[in-house]
């Protein structure tokens, strides 16, 4: 499975504990991420990431385009719910994109506990089915 992972700057210590905490489930699938947080969680946890541009520079819209590809499947992006004003056009573009394209999003820690597991029972595989051969 191809996971994207997105913090903003509040929650990047999170996203960076998450990783720690799910560092086997994780290691057994391909991630990208946006430059710090993709930076950040590959120090912290030894996993390999592959980086974007940071959400400032396009990050969010290069994962946008995986995602309407068929690349991304699955989708945790932590944000700060306390400050509303930090999400862009493009962050909720992003979001749509994964209810038009049935990918799974979590954007807090419970649902990207729930996606986790779910992924590591194998509740998730039915991304497999159908994906384009690139």
């Amino acid at each position: 499975m191809n996971i994207a992972l997105i913090a903003q700057d509040s929650k990047k210590e999170l996203m960076v504990r998450f990783c720690i905490a799910y560092c086997g489930v994780l290691s057994r699938h391909k991630l990208c991420a946006t430059a710090t947080t993709g930076k950040i969680v590959s120090e912290a946890t030894g996993l390999r990431v592959v980086n974007f541009l940071s959400i400032e520079q396009g990050g969010c819209q290069q994962i946008s385009a995986r995602i309407s590809c068929g690349e991304v499947d699955m989708l945790v992006f932590f944000r700060d719910g306390n400050h509303p004003e930090l999400m862009g056009p493009e962050e909720n573009d992003m979001l749509r994109l994964c209810d038009v394209h049935t990918v799974p999003l979590a954007t807090n820690i419970a649902t990207a506990e729930v996606l986790i597991h779910g992924l590591e029972r194998g509740d998730l595989d039915w991304r497999n089915i159908g994906r384009p051969l690139f």
